[in-house]
């Protein structure tokens, strides 16, 4: 097992006191030479962190000691190098920007469904079943069936379903997306809307490659991941895709193969993309790694390659983090 555990979190709760919670919890995390972002906000917190196993248990065991926190989900990955160079806790409206005042997982939330008991449900003929992940994610894989809202934001969605579903024909509604929050968050803007049967996947889609056998899965593809492993497969099994530096868009072994595809500066989803600017910095800093790796050196920016699809954006295409 390697030392560095990233550990991704969060729970929605009520935190009025937000603000108060964040210089002990930035004291805790850099005491226990923790790294990462963990975004407080009334409705809750969220984040992905990295640091020692013991370092990582003492962060959760803090959390958990607040009785609102008690039950906080998070998921563990693990890696060799440190993925972030700083702790930040950071105060925010919405731990995860949906853009809808008083939308409030706290107050009301849909029916939390056991990813042993999801194949039964998305198969059922009467349920819609909507992949609440943005157009890039749900490109490398989803689950047979789903609908892909083509949104390129989880802010868009709200428009998706306005356009697209109707309570009083649309029943019952499953959704889900990687790691539970952002279908958690959009089930309970839905049943503001009206729509009376909501459920979603407890976990996420990680949670249902990790439990449910592969042989009895209906998951297609790959899982995309905002970490350095970029997507993963059943059992989490790190998957095959890249990313592309430019753009952070998950890219095949077809898209390698594309003359579209230059390593460490462009791919066939943006290639057209890159304004001249933009486009020299990337070459530049291209060059620069190149150069490092010629003289045995690591440079800094060849391990925010690896790992900054968490938290460094390109301004091509903006890819955000999800939990």
């Amino acid at each position: 097992m390697s030392q560095i555990v990233v550990a991704a979190l969060y729970k929605f709760a009520s935190l009025p006191d937000y603000k108060d919670l964040q210089p002990d919890l930035l004291a805790l995390c850099n005491a226990q030479d923790i790294k990462g972002t963990l975004l407080l906000a009334e409705e809750g917190i969220n984040g992905t962190v990295a640091g020692s196993r013991a370092g990582i248990d003492t962060l959760l065991t803090y959390l958990r000691q607040d009785a609102r926190l008690a039950d906080i989900e998070h998921k563990e990955s693990f890696t060799d190098d440190m993925p972030f160079y700083r702790m930040k806790v950071r105060l925010k409206k919405e731990i995860v920007t949906l853009g809808v005042p008083g939308v409030d997982p706290n107050k009301t939330v849909g029916t939390y469904v056991k990813p042993e008991d999801w194949n039964a449900l998305i198969a059922d003929p009467d349920v819609i079943v909507i992949d609440t992940r943005n157009d890039y994610e749900y490109s490398i894989g989803t689950f047979k069936g789903a609908l892909d809202p083509a949104t390129t934001t989880f802010r868009q969605f709200p428009e998706y379903v306005k356009n697209n579903l109707d309570p009083a024909k649309n029943k019952k509604v499953a959704m889900f997306c990687t790691g539970g929050i952002r279908c958690e968050k959009a089930s309970s803007y839905m049943l503001e809307q009206g729509f009376e049967e909501v459920y979603h996947l407890q976990g996420g889609i990680l949670k249902y490659l990790e439990t449910v056998p592969e042989e009895e899965s209906l998951w297609e593809g790959e899982c995309f991941v905002f970490d350095q492993r970029v997507a993963v497969k059943h059992g989490l099994q790190v998957g095959d895709y890249d990313q592309c530096f430019a753009c952070r868009h998950p890219v095949s072994a077809e898209d390698m193969a594309s003359p579209q595809y230059i390593k460490g500066i462009s791919c066939p989803h943006c290639y057209d993309k890159l304004s001249a600017e933009k486009r020299a910095s990337i070459e530049e800093r291209q060059r620069q790694i190149e150069l490092a790796r010629l003289r045995g050196e690591e440079h800094i920016g060849d391990n925010a390659r690896k790992y900054s699809a968490i938290h460094k954006q390109a301004k091509v295409k903006k890819i955000p983090s999800e939990d």
